[in-house]
């Protein structure tokens, strides 16, 4: 149990650093949750700022999952590493750091898949690719492709397991996180991405 525990600390404060949040303060000098929808994650950050800031924040995000896997994988084989993966999962959405208010988890969700298993990824990275490609818009393509999660990966692994319950809270957490877009989805009110681009 104290492992766990170890892991579960570990993994909170690691996705308690927040990416969008630094960057943005480090390049602008501005909050990243004060403009844009407000959320502190890799596509605000590219809305708001530019797609080369938001793309340094979408890989900073996915190698922070990573981490705070490779800890729980070290301590505690594969269902350690889903477990340090939830937990940076809450501290991205939850920070420490930065008064509880930060992402949404998807980075965090999308980096902790891609270094457990990189094939499923891929599968459920074309499922966001294809939906992206039909509306346009980020939210809807991220709550396809956590809805895909559980059926696609007890497709290829054959069994209900750690990996599979905690897979899952992470991919409702993500969900609750995007709820007020959930809203917008269905008053049919939420505006199709637009990257920004900042003048020097």
């Amino acid at each position: 149990m104290g492992i766990y525990l170890v892991i579960a600390a570990g993994g909170y404060l690691i996705g308690s650093v927040n990416s969008a949040i630094l960057l943005v303060r480090l390049r602008y000098r501005q909050d990243v949750r004060t403009g844009g929808s407000g959320n502190a994650g890799s596509t605000n950050v590219a809305r708001t700022y530019g797609t080369g800031l938001g793309a340094l924040t979408l890989l900073c995000d996915i190698l922070k999952a990573a981490l705070a896997g490779a800890l729980g994988r070290y301590l505690a084989g594969d269902s350690g590493y889903m477990l340090g993966g939830l937990f940076c999962l809450i501290g991205h959405c939850w920070p420490l750091y930065f008064r509880f208010k930060g992402g949404k988890g998807m980075a965090v969700a999308a980096g902790t898949l891609l270094f457990f298993d990189w094939k499923l990824f891929l599968l459920i990275t074309a499922v966001f690719a294809l939906a992206f490609l039909i509306w346009r818009r980020v939210s809807l393509s991220s709550i396809l492709s956590v809805l895909v999660f559980p059926p696609l990966y007890y497709l290829t692994a054959r069994r209900l397991d750690a990996v599979f319950a905690i897979g899952t809270v992470m991919c409702v957490l993500v969900l609750i996180r995007h709820r007020a877009n959930i809203r917008r989805l269905v008053a049919g009110t939420e505006p199709r991405f637009q990257p920004h681009r900042r003048e020097r």
